[in-house]
């Protein structure tokens, strides 16, 4: 099983959840590559059985870049296909979603989007928690992907079994 992981980035903090979920699925013998968004021009089922996409929270929803890629993800390829999604965003904005009793994540955005090309979520979305609008990320999140990553990995493996 190869999966692939796209991610857009803006102060980097996107970047270093991707690539911790990238490092432990790979110690968890998955084979996946890492991309960001805007290198990306297109991904084929030929060459990965599952995806992980991942974005910053900006304004309740994903990145432009994030949003131009889900549009060239064609259902009738990756139908019940895997995927999983993460995004980063501050404690506030995921505070503002209970309250309002209104989604504005990221991650929840692309799931939906992803479900709707009639893809199979793995696991709940992770949204990794960051401080202020540019980060750092909160103390913890990164060991928080690691396991998110470990349990997808297992996720991953009764699928391929």
């Amino acid at each position: 099983m190869k999966g692939v992981i796209i991610y857009d980035t803006s102060h980097g903090n996107t970047k270093k959840i991707a690539e911790t979920l990238t490092e432990t699925l790979k110690a968890s013998e998955i084979d996946v590559d890492l991309f960001d968004v805007k290198e990306v021009k297109k991904i084929s089922t030929s060459d990965y059985n599952f995806l992980v996409l991942g974005s910053p929270t900006k304004f309740g929803t994903m990145s432009f870049a994030m949003k131009s890629f889900l549009g060239k993800v064609k259902s009738e390829v990756w139908t019940d296909k895997p995927f999983a999604a993460f995004d980063t965003e501050n404690p506030e904005n995921v505070e503002q979603s209970r309250i309002q009793n209104k989604e504005w994540s990221a991650a929840e955005k692309i799931a939906i989007k992803l479900k709707e090309k009639n893809m199979k979520q793995l696991l709940p979305v992770l949204k990794a928690l960051v401080l202020g609008w540019k980060g750092p990320l909160v103390d913890g999140e990164v060991d928080r992907a690691k396991g998110y990553a470990t349990q997808l990995a297992s996720k991953l493996k009764e699928e391929e079994a």
